[in-house]
């Protein structure tokens, strides 16, 4: 999803100062040969005129090993009455038991990812640069998947070390006699090209092959990449735009005689219900989505059958008419493995294409037997209460066992949860906490001087659970746990903004390229002001109405501000922010935070959730 800093733990800006662009070349040279063309399933048939192929997909796994904790580990559903319902979700245990359960019957199976498979990752995965992921994925028998933004969290450098294996050249080998290695399955990055070679630093597509039936796989990440990843990340990379990269690699397929396509793209959409089983095509194609992937979808080639797409978290498995006017499917699974889509591919033998008539059936059918919906497509809840994949609970007491020295230890007490990532308000209680964290952290002289702070909404990846996950008991902040809220160990900043650059940052929350999709920044106590979202662009922000502990911004004024490099660096669209000078650079966001738990709480007094009264929202 969004506003993704890069991980930056010491260890990783050893990384990242020794990671040189010559590397990046050898991605292509390492890459897997030839087309990853292994099937799935047993069995010999006499070759019919068709051949049902089964697409399983998922994407913005975000190495969520373990069940997600508090509202980011379940699903919301629709009932027959109209009523919604959480239903609890994910972890590799049941995704794996889901999937293997799925294919099941199905001699011709794939599985396929939109991305995010790593990064913003729970410790477990994070603490070990998401080898533990990789490997979970292996033994999902994962297939292909494209690169998410966060697949640039650490670089290209890293990311290469994924697919191909090898230690961690800074930190090594992880287990005694154990050589990580690397993904079994094609990560593809059409629209990622190296800025010197021009090159693709990835494979830009892969062929999966069983029994002359052929699909083409092209992988892409949105276009704005580097504008959510910190600058590190994304270094000598060049991001191309997702319609024209899809459409020259899909003719190139095409002349190779690859007439089934599926385009795998990170971007998505924002469905009309947030409930999984929502019908989007009600009352007609595409209608209950809007966002990035609706204008992407009606300008990619007719020559590609169906798009997995991803990045925004939802649930939907929609119809969107592609340029030549025809039905095409457009599905995502949500985020951190808690559903998957199961979606039927009828691949015609002599076109060597898929049949495509319509993704849904209609109910209202004038015929008594209509011809069934092809593609077929549907999401599916990966349940808590099915049996678990032995193989997984194995992987996870495993890297457990290795991370629980740094993970279980306390750093704070809380009497409730503390919504974060859970909460759809503007301004969230976790926020609060972390901006406050900030300000205290860099307020004195010697650390900055700072007055003020501000946060990124993506940067919080999770909520703080009041219940335990483990057995530190209830209201107990672990490691583990503020680590999942922010994974990416940024470094802080303090800089110089004056008064008119605080005010252009918080009007970029609502405008320009936050406009359609608004950004609000998390702000420390002492900074308020009022959000009229029912004017349009920086107008939203009432200006008049910004106050710093009591007094009016002073547009001449110079203020010290606190952010993490990522906002410093002008990431998330916030350009005033990256203006800032006299920088300097403090200690790490998840150093800060959890200095600020150990100062306000114990276990007689732990910390409440704060107030949200610091924006004044006029919807």
């Amino acid at each position: 999803m969004s506003a993704t800093p890069q991980k930056n733990r010491a260890s990783r800006r050893v990384l990242a100062a020794a990671a040189g662009l010559a590397t990046v070349g050898a991605l292509v040279a390492a890459m897997p040969a030839g087309a990853h063309g292994h099937g799935k399933g047993h069995g010999h048939h006499a070759p019919a005129r068709t051949v049902d192929v089964q697409l399983l997909s998922f994407n913005d796994l975000h190495g969520n090993l373990e069940p997600p904790a508090g509202s980011a580990g379940s699903v919301t559903e629709t009932q027959a009455d109209g009523t919604t319902k959480a239903v609890p979700a994910g972890g590799v245990e049941y995704l794996a038991s889901s999937l293997r359960a799925a294919r099941k019957g199905h001699p011709y199976s794939i599985t396929a990812a939109g991305g995010d498979m790593v990064g913003a990752s729970p410790l477990l995965s994070g603490l070990f640069h998401d080898e533990p992921t990789i490997e979970a994925l292996n033994k999902i028998d994962l297939d292909v998947t494209t690169v998410g933004n966060h697949e640039f969290d650490e670089g290209a450098t890293e990311l290469a070390r994924l697919q191909n294996g090898g230690c961690h050249p800074v930190e090594g080998c992880y287990e005694q006699g154990k050589k990580f290695e690397g993904a079994d399955f094609p990560y593809l990055a059409a629209n990622v090209t190296d800025e010197k070679s021009g090159k693709p630093i990835l494979k830009p597509y892969t062929v999966w092959k069983k029994n002359g039936v052929k699909i083409g796989f092209i992988g892409v990440t949105l276009e704005g990449t580097p504008n959510i990843v910190t600058a590190n990340g994304v270094k000598g990379l060049k991001f191309h735009d997702e319609i024209e990269t899809v459409n020259k690699y899909a003719k190139e397929l095409d002349r190779q005689g690859v007439k089934s396509i599926v385009a795998l793209i990170h971007e998505g959409g924002a469905p009309a219900s947030s409930s999984y089983n929502y019908d989007c095509d009600s009352p007609a194609a595409g209608d209950g989505i809007s966002g990035p992937i609706t204008d992407i979808a009606k300008g990619i080639s007719p020559k590609v059958d169906a798009l997995v797409t991803g990045h925004t978290h939802q649930a939907y498995v929609c119809t969107i008419p592609d340029p030549a006017g025809n039905p095409r499917l457009v599905t995502s699974a949500s985020s951190f493995g808690k559903l998957y889509t199961d979606t039927t591919l009828t691949y015609d033998r002599r076109t060597k294409d898929i049949v495509r008539t319509a993704v849904k059936g209609s109910a209202k059918s004038a015929s008594k037997h209509p011809a069934p919906a092809n593609p077929v497509s549907a999401n599916h809840i990966v349940t808590r209460d099915q049996a678990k994949a032995t193989d997984m609970t194995d992987l996870i007491a495993r890297w457990n066992t290795l991370a629980a020295p740094i993970a279980n230890r306390p750093q704070g007490f809380i009497s409730a949860d503390i919504n974060g990532r859970g909460s759809t308000a503007p301004e969230k209680p976790l926020g609060n906490l972390i901006a406050d964290a900030q300000l205290e952290g860099l307020a004195p002289a010697d650390k900055g001087g700072a007055v003020v702070a501000f946060m990124n909404p993506g940067g919080i990846r999770a909520d703080l659970v009041y219940k335990a996950t483990g057995s530190e008991g209830d209201g107990v902040v672990t490691y583990g746990e503020s680590f999942t809220v922010q994974p990416f160990t940024n470094m802080m900043n303090v800089v110089d903004l004056t008064g008119a650059q605080l005010v252009s940052a918080l009007q970029q929350q609502v405008s320009g390229s936050n406009e359609a999709s608004p950004k609000i920044l998390q702000i420390s106590k002492g900074l308020t002001y009022t959000l009229d979202m029912t004017k349009s662009g920086a107008a939203r922000v009432v200006t008049d109405t910004i106050k710093l502990n009591g007094e009016a911004i002073d547009p001449a004024k110079s203020y010290r501000v606190a952010m993490n490099e990522f906002l410093a660096g002008g990431g998330d669209g916030f350009a005033a922010l990256g203006a800032g000078t006299d920088k300097l650079v403090g200690a790490s966001d998840l150093d800060l935070f959890n200095a600020y738990l150990a100062a306000h709480s114990t276990a007689a007094a732990p910390l409440a959730p704060p107030a949200t009264d610091r924006i004044t929202v006029v919807q």
